[in-house]
């Protein structure tokens, strides 16, 4: 999985399908719990399905960077079947969605300009 970090307190990454998407989704999991406190851009661009067990990952990243470390996290260039998962479990309203990474991460960049 690419992981950029975009600045000091940016990281982008991109996720792929499954078996890669749960690498992936775990990877950040223990980069995130060894690292300063980040925003997180998520790509999905090259993802087609999710399962519950990814799910339950992304609702752990939440955990780590919006709820304990105070940061934001933004899903981006999701599908519309990925996003009908979404809907569905009704976790349209618990996460940050943009329909680019580029808007992501502006979405991202222009809170942190607004904070400091």
């Amino acid at each position: 999985m690419p992981i950029q970090n975009w600045s000091d307190e940016i990281t982008l990454a991109e996720l792929h399908d499954d078996p890669a998407c749960t690498d992936d989704l775990n990877t950040l999991i223990d980069m995130l719990g060894t690292r300063d406190a980040v925003d997180l851009v998520i790509d999905f661009a090259n993802v087609s399905y999710l399962n519950s067990s990814n799910i339950a990952k992304l609702l752990k990243l939440r955990k780590l960077v919006v709820i304990n470390a105070h940061r934001k996290m933004v899903l981006s260039a999701i599908n519309s079947h990925v996003w009908g998962v979404f809907l569905i479990t009704g976790l349209d309203r618990l996460f940050e969605f943009t329909d680019s990474v580029a808007m992501g991460l502006a979405s991202v960049q222009i809170d942190a300009d607004n904070q400091s």
